[in-house]
């Protein structure tokens, strides 16, 4: 197992450079190399069971994590002293996270005991200009929110960001969260206004923006070298306004769809459906068609998912529409796992593919 641990790490860092964390791509391949059963955390690390890959159980995430709440906290001033702003030595840096790992034992135990969670506000670009795309197929209609897998809600208020597309900013001029992808390929959708009457969002731990605790949580998943999504969470976290309930997306999603909505009904997911179990993607895939074959062109149904698929690079955009007869569903874009690029394709896809894609 610890072979697979310290390959998880080396993979972690080669995946955080290519989104832009220099600083991550060295501490996750310095921790896997050096990482050993002296400390308890590590004795723990080393032999956790099953998956411990990005794609399963995180570990060098979940441990990422622990040690940057220690610095956004200010708990442990050697960490503070050793990640950035601060340029030291790997071996200055080691020294320091090993001595947290025994310092700080019992709170890295427990922060070991739960997945990572973020919330990345970059990720609403792309589902705002999936919206644009929508709205010049059904009209200018208003719209209801339902995002699963939602975390802290930040995406929720995705219409009280501003959006930079095509050299223009579209969206509430003042707001303190801008948006701002490079945009690739074909020019984005016709921006339309989007009026939001009704947003809500399910997931299996929500965190509360408004908390203390839970902000702290959101803050440390993000890379302490990536000072601007910090910033940016900050702000979102100001203005979030939706609790987020917890549970399973399927049953709640049939709840909340079984009641009438006006305009639009957005469903929509970012970098999600990959932790849901099979059974709840099914369940979810069943009540999208069972409700879409009931939509009509006043209160279409729409499904966006921004998940990992096959492709690369990034993942894929994908909506399906239901506003009366059959579905149509289109491939509209690649984009950036962090929502730093959007490239932009708006390609029809002959048959709907369901259930939700799976990593």
């Amino acid at each position: 197992m610890s072979t697979r641990l310290r390959d998880a790490f080396a993979r972690q860092g080669i995946v955080t450079r290519q989104l832009g964390s220099p600083f991550m791509a060295r501490l996750m391949p310095l921790i896997g190399a050096r990482l050993t059963e002296a400390t308890t955390v590590g004795a723990r690390c080393l032999a956790w069971p099953g998956d411990v890959s990005a794609a399963g159980q995180s570990v060098p995430l979940r441990l990422a994590g622990a040690l940057h709440g220690l610095v956004l906290d200010r708990t442990d001033p050697g960490l503070l002293a050793a990640y950035p702003p601060h340029d030291v030595s790997d071996a200055v840096l080691w020294e320091a996270v090993n001595a947290a790992l025994i310092t700080h034992e019992a709170r890295i135990m427990a922060w070991l005991d739960r997945p990572p969670q973020t919330n990345e506000v970059r990720r609403s670009a792309a589902i705002l200009a999936g919206i644009w795309w929508a709205l010049g197929q059904v009209g200018r209609l208003p719209v209801t929110l339902s995002e699963l897998g939602a975390s802290a809600g930040l995406n929720l208020s995705m219409d009280r960001f501003a959006l930079c597309a095509d050299d223009a900013w579209h969206g509430p001029a003042d707001s303190p969260v801008r948006l701002a992808p490079t945009w690739r390929g074909a020019a984005p959708p016709p921006p339309a206004p989007i009026h939001v009457t009704d947003r809500a969002g399910v997931d299996l731990t929500p965190l509360d923006p408004h908390n203390p605790t839970d902000q702290l949580r959101l803050l440390a998943y993000l890379w302490p070298d990536q000072t601007d999504r910090l910033t940016r969470t900050r702000a979102a976290m100001d203005l979030a306004r939706t609790r987020v309930e917890a549970g399973d997306a399927a049953p709640w999603l049939a709840r909340r769809l079984a009641r009438p909505w006006r305009g639009l009904h957005v469903v929509y997911s970012t970098i999600a459906a990959q932790y849901f179990p099979e059974h709840t993607r099914t369940a979810v895939a069943d009540t999208l068609n069972a409700t879409g074959a009931r939509a009509d062109a006043h209160t279409p149904l729409l499904h966006l998912a921004m998940e990992a698929d096959d492709a690369s690079p990034g993942a894929g955009l994908m909506a399906t529409l239901w506003r009366g007869g059959p579905p149509t569903q289109h491939h509209l874009a690649r984009v950036d796992f962090h929502g730093a690029w959007i490239d932009w394709r708006q390609e029809a896809s002959p048959t709907p593919q369901f259930p939700l894609p799976q990593r």
